[in-house]
């Protein structure tokens, strides 16, 4: 199967995903605040959808997770109607702290910034 149409139901499914966990009544996950879909990997045969979540509040994540986990069952049903695939994958639910990691590099480099503009500027030997 092309890669492209993997791709684009990747993003056909984090849409619509994204859409329906903001109607989900579950308090694992409506009582979270804000909870973002960042990936989606969809196995070829179609058969397997990783979905990766990300939570702003972490200690959260793994109530939220159950919460996805527990609905799993009518939200692969809701997707099969919108999406209309011969065969709606199993989603599989996993935590993603990619913006947490982002977040701590700017930290770093901010940090490296200060550091740098502490010592001055510099002299055109030093470069």
């Amino acid at each position: 199967m092309s890669s492209n149409r993997i791709n684009r139901i990747n993003d056909e499914i984090q849409r619509e995903l994204a859409s329906q966990i903001r109607n989900l009544k579950d308090p694992r996950v409506a009582a979270t605040g804000m909870v973002s879909i960042t990936r989606v990997d969809t196995t070829n045969d179609l058969r397997y959808a990783r979905i990766y979540v990300s939570v702003l509040d972490k200690a959260k994540e793994p109530e939220v997770l159950k919460g996805l986990k527990s609905a799993s069952g009518f939200l692969r049903r809701e997707l099969g109607h919108a999406l209309q695939l011969r065969y709606t994958p199993e989603l599989l639910f996993v935590g993603d702290d990619s913006i947490q990691h982002g977040a701590h590099i700017l930290e770093l480099l901010r940090k490296e910034e200060e550091k740098d503009a502490a010592r001055g500027p510099r002299t055109e030997e030093e470069e």
